[in-house]
């Protein structure tokens, strides 16, 4: 049997993005559990984000790949971990 790999979460958002602090603990929350590394990034310290994300945020990235935006849930959040840990 070998050990689970550590998926890898991005979180992307900005000071002053209410849908962000409603979704950052439920992030937080759920990588944690998963014991997945976290990464919290503001769009603003980097200009190819903030082009590519702007109003979309914010945006969960789950190994580079977008999972969410706008909105995260937390038991869908919880299953794409999961997934990727089994990998």
């Amino acid at each position: 049997m070998t050990d689970a790999r550590v998926p890898k979460v991005t979180f992307l958002s900005k000071p002053g993005c209410h849908l962000c602090e409603e979704a950052e603990p439920v992030v937080r929350e759920v990588t944690a559990r998963h014991g997945a590394e976290l990464s919290v990034l503001s769009i603003l310290d980097d200009e190819a984000l903030q082009q590519q994300y702007g109003e979309l945020i914010p945006v969960v990235l789950v190994d580079g790949v977008q999972h969410s935006q706008w909105f995260v849930e937390a038991e869908r959040l919880d299953a794409a971990i999961a997934a990727a840990a089994s990998v």
